[in-house]
């Protein structure tokens, strides 16, 4: 390993990572016989460690582990199934700050952000664990007298979860802590581009296993390509795939599963963005809109990529966020004192460079301008400068979400009714906010001539969502919800029953029916 020895300590040895681990495992058997995955930071293009991959045979002997496991876990009363995640939740808190580096040096995200994604993880333990007794169902009156009607709620089976690279751990947690409660098993592919995080998280829950003689299959890791994903989303025996990524990836894997009937979350791109209203607070707005264009890079689907902004404040507008952006230190994820970290490889520094050249070509402008960062700090080649672009909306380049931290300012007149417009003109359906003091925009804005998206927020940005709230989006971004509200039933089927507890067997509808 070639971290710096202090960080070697509680980034590595401490997770129980060496210099090749293996990818796959049941729980607490470890094995691969795929190829090899070399971990690159892309804060300093280090290499951090190296994971084996699935192989095809590998795959067949997780499937097979995780449906001998549900056999077992489904029949476990569900707050004793609680109680594990709860546990689960307390060895979080100890490795928080060594999962939360791991985070941030093989993501690139800053380290305030990798702790607050370890607890995240921490939160939706806690929030499984109230779940866990409150799988309620609901008592219907039944038309027929001396029978009772109700429904309940049981566990699918296999959930299989792809995740992405830019939240290496807390969306899989998402899925697995409510997955759990409900009585499933869970097969996880995260993202081969930040292998080691889910390698690391496997090995913290196996402490839970181990502690509580649980069999192997509950948890269960595999680690690959695109391939190894593939496996999963044909697979029959895995009921329900939670899939984050684009939303190209996003329509393949839907008419896969769909093909064989099966269920899907999708959780896809965002083109998320904050009407600015005359009636607006500068000071929130500018807060909201800087985090939510350059956290983690742009690189979240909550990122905040258009500011849609009255004309009448505009300039005002357009000036405050000139001067925040001069104040952002950009460099090591690790070293707190830096807001932005790289973006996660050279590809996605393409990406940012051809948007930056679309901007330019469509007629656009630049009140920041962007760029590749190079000299000392720099030597990976990841590092580029958050740019502000003044644009319209119906640029090409505007209707597509470009993961780097590029913000648009987009000029609107007239009513708020204008500015809802332009804001749902996307294919996209995420996140969106509003600033005002406002009420009657606040509450137009949340209506049902408001915004089209999933999450619809007021005075805060488009970035940082709650786990207690329902997550997901509509059109473009996938549909399907995770985290919290009753987003458990997503993990469960439903199933109708009617007891009759009479001595006769009358018929629903009044059909009559007289055989003797």
């Amino acid at each position: 390993m070639i971290v710096e020895e202090f960080e070697k300590v509680e980034l590595l040895e401490k997770l129980g990572l060496n210099e090749i681990n293996d990818g796959t495992t049941t729980g607490t058997e470890w094995f691969s016989n795929g190829e090899i995955l070399e971990s690159y930071s892309p804060a300093d293009a280090r290499l951090i460690g190296k994971v084996k991959a699935s192989s095809a045979e590998d795959y067949q002997k997780v499937i097979s582990k995780a449906e001998e496991a549900f056999k077992i876990w489904r029949a476990v009363p569900a707050p004793k199934r609680g109680e594990i995640v709860r546990q689960f939740g307390n060895k979080l808190r100890e490795y928080k700050t060594a999962l939360g580096k791991l985070v941030s040096y093989e993501m690139g995200k800053s380290y305030q952000e990798g702790l607050g994604e370890v607890q995240e993880m921490i939160d939706i333990c806690d929030f499984a664990v109230g779940q866990s007794r409150q799988l309620y169902g609901f008592t219907m009156q039944s038309e027929r007298p001396g029978h009772r009607m109700y429904d309940q709620y049981h566990p699918l089976g296999i959930v299989g979860v792809i995740s992405a690279f830019n939240f290496p751990v807390a969306v899989w947690s998402w899925n697995a802590a409510m997955a759990w409660i409900c009585g499933n098993v869970v097969v996880w592919k995260p993202s081969e581009k930040v292998p080691l995080c889910g390698v690391a998280c496997q090995k913290i829950f196996q402490e839970v296993l181990k502690e509580n003689d649980l069999p192997d299959g509950i948890s269960c890791l595999i680690n690959g390509d695109y391939k190894i994903g593939e496996m999963m989303t044909q697979d029959p025996r895995v009921a329900l795939i939670s899939a984050t990524g684009s939303t190209r990836m996003g329509k393949i894997v839907a008419q896969t599963v769909a093909a064989r009937l099966g269920k899907s979350i999708l959780e896809l791109g965002g083109n998320n963005a904050i009407i600015v209203t005359p009636d607006a607070d500068l000071k929130t707005t500018i807060i909201g809109a800087v985090f939510g264009a350059v956290g983690t890079a742009g690189q979240r689907c909550t990122t905040t990529r258009r500011l849609i902004i009255h004309e009448s404040i505009y300039d005002k507008v357009k000036e405050a966020l000139v001067k925040a952006y001069a104040q952002l230190n950009i460099g090591d994820p690790l070293n707190e004192n830096n807001h932005v970290g790289p973006l996660i490889d050279k590809d996605a520094v393409k990406m940012y460079e051809n948007a930056l050249s679309e901007v330019k070509r469509e007629g656009g402008s630049f009140a920041v301008e962007g760029g590749v960062l190079s000299g000392e700090g720099y030597e990976s080649g990841c590092y580029v400068k958050p740019a502000i672009a003044e644009v319209r909306n119906d640029f090409e380049i505007v209707q597509k979400e470009t993961f780097a931290p590029i913000l648009y300012l987009i000029k609107y007149s007239g009513g708020v009714e204008n500015a809802i417009e332009l804001q749902n003109g996307v294919a996209q359906g995420l996140s969106s906010a509003i600033m005002t003091n406002n009420l009657r925009e606040a509450e137009t804005f949340l209506s049902f001539a408001g915004s089209d998206c999933g999450i619809a927020n007021v005075n805060i940005g488009t970035s940082g969502a709650e786990i207690g709230g329902a997550f997901g989006g509509e059109k473009e971004t996938g549909g399907g919800r995770e985290s919290g509200s009753d987003a458990w039933k997503a993990y469960m089927r439903r199933q109708t029953n009617t007891v009759n507890f009479s001595t006769k067997v009358p018929l629903a509808q009044g059909v009559k029916f007289d055989v003797f």
